[in-house]
């Protein structure tokens, strides 16, 4: 692509731009966003909502010693394109290329990672304080949007930088959504601040008049301070900002380049907390995108021409969303809560069918999960359908509120295990470990769409207190033709009699059979038990293999705290001799398909055959 953003590589290459130019680099960057999305897949319209924003803000301030905290992460694109990233924009998301989040170990231009939401006025918070105490110059820049202010942790920042005596600037990109429409009674109150401009022209004038009247002598000062107070309450509502201790500025128009710098310009000077309000578009110059941004928040490859996406297989939220609808006809105690993402878990049709049962949260998981054992005590059944790295933040309400209290709340657990492109931040890893710990909590873990479905029946029906469905991100992998689904607590697949045996649970079973045929062929006969539901472990499973000379448990999770470690446990309380070879995750996985991190991990059937095959060629003198 030629032209202007050839040229614009690092920030300082804006400052000798005209204005004409910057509207021009904006245009070229949205054109490389969609392009690029259009190939790699990612979040699309929140990017294209924040250009103007970004280009502003690096205009203005220092990058090399300014710090710009985005929140959320994933409306960060143009800021890499303007920080020396430009170059590898088409290596986002890509396994050893681009993270699509601010990522500290990527560049010095970012000073925080933040692949989840709501965390950037914390962070901020806390560089400017560092700031402070190193003797350093310097501005700090928290820029939250896209729903993140639905997340309490906004406001424990919020209220904690308001006390603050010195320049600290919040930039609010509202954009009117988060993931799926914002909701709630913030939602609300900024839509009341955007719709009354003339509040903010009468509050100016007011302001301008009272800080000019005459003040003789301190006790005179102190009552004509408390009377302005007074009168400015009587005449116009403060906004919650001001309340918490921050000048409260906007809303602006996101879009209009010239009032934004002018804007940053203006705040700079300011020597106190201060929050601006800028309205924004999501999805912002491309027609699709506009028109529907919820569905090109996060999108997969698709046609930039027709908007259409070159995904068409049915996934498993989608059957997620189809499966709750079943069962919220022939039980009205079935409500589903999702914590800002009613597209993203399939819950769309839901919404639309059973608005009264449907509860959209927000940003806000810890809520969620606590909001969950209310309706449960109160007589429902609530379903919270929520991506595996986001339910870790609800992770002290699922002790306290619900296990603590065996309320019964189920718990969807979509994108479980390796996620692919988003990376690190979002790889669904750990939630099998931290629900591990949790006393009384049953957990499954469905392969194929004919179990889940099973699955989500138990969770919901049988016993009481926490229970938890875990699937993957996209649709079921590879099935051989002669194996049916039990229905049972466990499954075993192949030989009777193995020389070793592969236990794991559910996708890396897809992965295990395939293993299977090739150790067959290199003269290896092999069993897999298959765990259907991961906790706790059928006490028959274990039985079930006592007797195998050795056993590879492979799983796609963390391995301290997993399944794999559990299991090793409750086989040595059998009295288990054999060989035992535990092969799980160690570490933080970054950014790759799905297929490249499992092999990367030797987690799919080529890793399964090589661990195999070295460990029965060593003649079981290996021990785990």
């Amino acid at each position: 692509m030629s032209g202007l953003l050839d040229n614009v590589k690092y920030p300082e290459d804006l400052k000798g731009l005209s204005s004409e130019q910057l509207k021009q680099l904006c245009s070229e960057i949205r054109m490389k966003i969609i392009q690029t999305v259009s190939e790699n897949g990612g979040h699309l319209a929140s990017n294209l909502g924040v250009v103007e924003l970004t280009v502003a803000l690096h205009r203005v301030f220092n990058s090399e010693k300014d710090r710009i905290v985005w929140d959320v992460g994933h409306q960060s694109y143009t800021h890499k394109i303007l920080t020396g990233r430009g170059d590898r924009l088409s290596l986002i998301r890509k396994k050893d290329g681009l993270s699509g989040f601010p990522n500290r170990c990527e560049s010095t231009y970012d000073p925080f990672t933040s692949g989840h939401s709501s965390t950037s006025i914390s962070a901020a918070l806390g560089l400017s304080k560092a700031k402070e105490l190193n003797h350093e110059d310097g501005y700090v820049v928290a820029v939250i949007g896209d729903g993140a202010l639905t997340g309490g942790l906004a406001y424990e920042g919020l209220n904690n930088a308001g006390r603050l005596k010195k320049n600290f600037i919040v930039v609010l990109n509202d954009n009117e959504m988060s993931i799926s429409r914002n909701v709630g009674s913030m939602a609300r109150y900024l839509s009341k601040i955007r719709t009354e401009p003339s509040y903010f022209r009468i509050k100016g004038k007011i302001e301008k008049f009272l800080d000019h009247v005459p003040l003789i002598g301190k006790p005179l000062h102190h009552l004509l301070t408390k009377a302005k107070s007074a009168v400015k309450q009587m005449i116009y509502n403060r906004t919650i900002f001001e309340d918490m201790g921050f000048y409260y500025y906007g809303p602006f128009d996101g879009h209009d380049l010239d009032k934004m710098i002018e804007v940053f310009n203006n705040v700079k000077s300011i020597n106190h907390p201060v929050l601006l309000h800028v309205i924004t578009q999501k999805g912002k110059g491309y027609p699709f995108a506009e028109q529907n941004p919820g569905a090109f928040h996060g999108v997969s490859k698709f046609d930039v021409t027709t908007g259409k996406s070159f995904s068409s297989e049915i996934n498993f939220s989608e059957l997620f969303g189809k499966l709750i609808c079943e069962f919220a006809e022939h039980d009205s105690r079935i409500c589903a809560i999702t914590a800002a993402m009613q597209s993203g878990t399939g819950l769309t049709q839901f919404a639309k069918k059973f608005p009264e049962r449907f509860f959209d949260t927000g940003i806000a998981e810890e809520h969620a999960v606590t909001f969950c054992a209310g309706l449960s005590i109160g007589g429902m059944i609530p379903i919270f359908a929520v991506y595996s790295s986001f339910l870790q933040r609800g992770y002290d309400q699922l002790i306290h509120d619900v296990a603590l209290q065996r309320t019964k709340v189920v718990f969807a657990i979509d994108r479980a295990g390796i996620v692919g492109e988003d990376g690190q931040t979002h790889q669904g890893i750990f939630d099998v470990a931290f629900l591990n710990t949790i006393p009384n909590a049953t957990v499954y873990a469905p392969c194929y769409f004919e179990e889940m479905k099973t699955s989500f029946y138990h969770a919901i029906y049988d016993g009481t207190g926490v229970a938890a469905v875990r699937y993957p991100r996209g649709g079921q992998l590879f099935r051989p033709f002669d194996f049916q689904p039990s229905g049972l607590p466990y499954d075993y697949y192949g030989c009777k009699n193995p020389s070793a045996v592969i236990v794991t649970y559910g996708r890396l079973f897809s992965y295990a059979c395939l293993a299977l045929s090739k150790l067959q062929r290199n003269g290896i006969q092999v069993g897999i038990l298959k765990l259907n539901r991961i906790k706790p472990i059928e006490p028959a499973a274990v039985d079930a293999v006592l007797n195998a000379p050795k056993i590879f448990f492979f799983e796609e999770a963390i391995e301290q705290g997993g399944v794999g470690e559990r299991f090793y446990y409750l086989l040595g309380q059998a009295g288990f001799t054999g060989d035992y070879h535990l092969h799980a995750i160690t570490g933080f996985v970054p950014q790759a398909t799905m297929e490249e991190s499992l092999h990367s991990l030797e987690l799919d059937d080529e890793g399964m055959v090589k661990l195999i095959l070295t460990e029965c060629a060593d003649n079981g003198e290996k021990k785990a």
